[in-house]
């Protein structure tokens, strides 16, 4: 791994439930010697991508990040454009709604709306959806370009639970009936008592970037409830492809 990797994947080791880590607890999780964790933590805190607080010695995620973050939003205005109908999606259906982009080879949770009921699945922001065993993967996979797909089902997949689609042919059938129907469907493939349901945000070119997806315990969930879900998620997805892309119609196509 390259210097820039090992730099990157401490950064990755900081989520919304642990937002400071000490210099032990990174070495430890990254693998790397405490000499070497030191030195990346230094060569990140001069650019600000961390802080390390004064009396607790405890690290955390750096104010460089949210000004690299605003200037890609200023550039590619996703949030903007999708929270308010994440927020409308999740007033709807008074379930949790969970706006989703790709990066690399998985999706990162970018925005989350939580009901107010205490009985409710949980989704964090920046929490990594593996492609496989999520609503969210499944129907990106049902809209992205040939190697994303490739890449992801020619590679070992885990079963997070019972019900997890690890065989390559099974995980295309879900995709299919995905596409097909506008939305995926996913049935306890990630956590045990959870049924979600997500549509695909487009691109210019019709593919996939990014998902809306709304996560409910299986336990009140109705045939009924997924299909209204699933296709009020379909409206969402395509409104927001629409005003990210203007008047380009290219990105609905794939969605019709």
């Amino acid at each position: 791994m390259s210097t820039v990797g090992k730099a990157i994947s401490l950064l990755e080791l900081f989520t919304v439930a642990e937002p400071e880590l000490g210099l032990s607890d990174l070495a430890r999780r990254s693998g790397f010697d405490k000499a070497t964790t030191r030195r990346l933590l230094v060569a990140l805190t001069g650019h600000g991508l961390v802080e390390q607080d004064a009396a607790t010695r405890l690290y955390r995620l750096g104010a460089g990040l949210s000004r690299l973050a605003r200037i890609r939003e200023a550039r590619f205005p996703f949030l903007q454009t999708a929270v308010p109908l994440v927020r409308d999606l999740a007033s709807a259906t008074a379930e949790t709604v969970h706006l989703s982009e790709y990066g690399v080879d998985r999706l990162v949770t970018v925005h989350v709306e939580h009901p107010a009921r205490a009985n409710r699945v949980n989704v964090d922001i920046g929490q990594l959806l593996p492609l496989h065993s999520t609503a969210s993967g499944i129907v990106y996979l049902a809209f992205a370009r040939d190697e994303a797909v490739k890449a992801c089902l020619t590679t070992p997949l885990e079963a997070f639970t019972a019900h997890t689609l690890t065989e390559p042919a099974a995980i295309a059938r879900s995709m299919g009936e995905a596409r097909e129907r506008g939305y995926s469907i996913c049935d306890q493939g990630l956590e045990e008592g959870v049924i979600s349901v997500a549509a695909a945000i487009l691109a210019a070119d019709g593919f996939a970037l990014g998902t809306i997806a709304v996560a409910a315990p299986k336990a009140r969930t109705t045939a009924a409830d997924i299909a209204e879900r699933g296709l009020a998620a379909v409206a969402a997805a395509r409104e927001i492809s629409m005003r990210l892309n203007g008047d380009n119609l290219q990105a609905l196509r794939r969605q019709a």
